[in-house]
């Protein structure tokens, strides 16, 4: 049984800290007593490791109680976000990056316009240029949204790498 397989048929990772208090239900028991009973018949558990485990999955009362039993299996590998958490992450960024360039473009707008109206009311409209550089860049963020998504995303997946083989190699 792969790890995905397993955490998935919890209603609630047991992996994650804040679902670590809530209450075991008598499925989750049955997922860890199934993963125990395929660590035994793969000979990764004793006789003896394998009762004690499954008595104690069967007498837990948090999903806290039940990672201990399979930390040193296979299955009990941590939690990754998946490619669909990055590009959620990706979008939530340049969501972000257009607000910014938005208030960035209004604020530039309003002051530049009133150090016209109050220094050269009625004279050359020079706001219209910086205002223009500001709308090109919020044009820019919102027609390459595909582009500045995929590669936030990308981004995110080489830092990930990046960190599991930094944790390799000091494991």
């Amino acid at each position: 049984m792969s790890g995905i397989e397993v955490w998935n048929q919890f209603d609630h990772d047991p992996r994650v800290p804040a679902n670590r208090s809530m209450r075991a239900s008598d499925r989750d028991r049955a997922v860890i007593e199934a993963v125990l009973t395929d660590a035994f018949a793969e000979g990764r558990l004793t006789r003896d490791e394998y009762d004690e485990r499954t008595d104690a999955a069967l007498s837990s009362r948090t999903l806290g109680d039940l990672v201990p039993l399979v930390e040193d299996l296979p299955v009990a590998l941590p939690p990754r976000p998946g490619t669909a958490d990055f590009h959620a992450q990706a979008v939530r960024k340049w969501e972000a990056d257009r607000r910014e360039a938005l208030l960035g473009l209004i604020g530039l707008s309003a002051l530049l316009w009133t150090i016209w109206a109050v220094t050269m009311w009625g004279e050359f409209p020079w706001p219209l240029f910086p205002m223009g550089f500001a709308l090109m860049h919020l044009a820019r963020i919102v027609v390459n949204k595909r582009d500045i998504v995929d590669e936030h995303a990308r981004r995110l997946e080489r830092k990930q790498r990046k960190e599991l083989r930094k944790r390799e190699e000091e494991g």
